[in-house]
């Protein structure tokens, strides 16, 4: 799996979302590749604590995250959050 598809998934999986995904460090011998980071920006997470935008995240990439992606280091935000904040 490489960073597109795990973008592509997020974008489908979650209302209005644009997702930046990366990896974020060097893949090892046992997991090569399986190791991203993702940034995702939707109005859907207004109001939503952090803990159910991750899970957001996670059932977007739903039987995925056991099998394809290793780890997964996340940022969530919505548009004014990361217009104010950006990827800080």
């Amino acid at each position: 799996m490489d960073t597109a598809d795990v973008e592509r998934l997020i974008e489908d999986g979650i209302e209005d979302a644009e997702a930046t995904v990366t990896k974020p460090r060097v893949p090892d011998e046992d997991h090569e590749d399986a190791h991203f980071a993702a940034v995702v920006v939707s109005p859907v997470f207004e109001g939503v604590p952090l803990v159910q935008q991750h899970e957001m995240v996670y059932e977007a990439l739903d039987g995925y995250m056991t099998t394809d992606i290793h780890a997964l280091e996340m940022k969530t935000y919505t548009p004014e959050a990361y217009a104010e904040h950006g990827d800080a």
